[in-house]
């Protein structure tokens, strides 16, 4: 299996910024589409951003101009640039990976926005 550690959530005040990261066990190259999905407490799994072979990128709707996600096959790493954070944004951040028809998922960081 594929095993996937997110890195990089904490505290930060309304507007600030975060990087989340995605280490992943083996070469990234043959995960398609890795992405970042949230889950806010009482609430469904949501997918934020996805990333394919090629640099492709798809991303909400409630995070258009604010995140961008983009992926360094030399580092098995995917990253998630967090920007102008809103406290509606405060959830779990997990990381996700198709290798063929299997799904993997990390065990998630926590994003909390607060003043």
């Amino acid at each position: 299996q594929v095993q996937l550690v997110e890195s990089g959530g904490g505290l930060v005040q309304p507007g600030g910024s975060l990087r989340l990261s995605c280490a992943a066990s083996r070469s990234i190259l043959s995960l398609n589409p890795m992405g970042w999905y949230s889950q806010a407490p009482g609430q469904q799994r949501e997918w934020v951003e996805k990333i394919w072979a090629g640099d492709t990128t798809k991303l909400a709707d409630s995070v258009k101009g604010r995140f961008t996600i983009s992926r360094d096959s030399a580092k098995n790493t995917v990253y998630l640039q967090m920007n102008s954070l809103k406290p509606e944004d405060t959830a779990v951040y997990y990381c996700n990976a198709a290798l063929g028809r299997d799904q993997y998922w990390g065990q998630g960081t926590q994003v909390t926005v607060s003043s």
